[in-house]
């Protein structure tokens, strides 16, 4: 016999009930103990080098080349743009020039409060074709429903990631280093 589910149902699954028996030695009912986690590094040598490889993507380079302030793009941004290839688990060869700009732009979105650097990746990609930035959308949340909504990532992720090929010539793009001192 088929139960028909309505859209509700099968995207929202009903949690489990815990036994709130209080033996000894368990937690209350509802409360959750912190766990330390050893930090391993998840990102995989194939999700650098499938970045390296996208550097020589002309576009990318013109784009890195434009944003002379390094307001869109510093080497924190792009040391995310790693780790959230590595997050949303795509084959390397996938990743094209437009997973880039996503996974640019989400490092804007959760590290930066200024619009401007995000408008600036939109305007890049589109000019004035603004039809086409509800697309750029639409792919920005399948991205990060790939990624299962892990956006936040580390200072210390960042160095490691950076760590691990420290001559690539990104890193050298730091931001403190373009400011000027009369904007401080």
């Amino acid at each position: 016999m088929l139960v028909a589910l309505s859209p509700l149902s099968w995207a929202c699954p009903q949690k489990r009930k815990r036994d709130c028996s209080s033996e000894s030695g368990e937690m209350p009912c509802g409360l959750k103990r912190k766990m330390k986690r050893k930090h391993l590094c998840s990102v995989l040598p194939v999700y650098h080098e499938a970045f390296t490889r996208l550097l020589e993507d002309p576009v990318i380079k013109i784009f890195l080349a434009w944003d002379e302030n390094l307001r869109a793009s510093d080497k924190y941004l792009l040391a995310m743009v790693i780790a959230y290839f590595s997050r949303a688990g795509l084959f390397p060869r996938k990743y094209q020039r437009i997973q880039f700009f996503l996974a640019l732009y989400l490092a804007n979105d959760m590290e930066e409060d200024d619009q401007i650097p995000k408008q600036a990746i939109l305007l890049f990609l589109y000019t004035w074709n603004l039809k086409k930035v509800p697309q750029f959308h639409k792919l920005r949340y399948q991205f990060i429903c790939y990624m299962d909504w892990n956006l936040r990532v580390t200072r210390e992720e960042c160095e490691e990631i950076q760590a691990y090929d420290p001559a690539l010539w990104v890193w050298s793009r730091d931001r403190a280093l373009t400011l000027d001192p009369g904007t401080l």
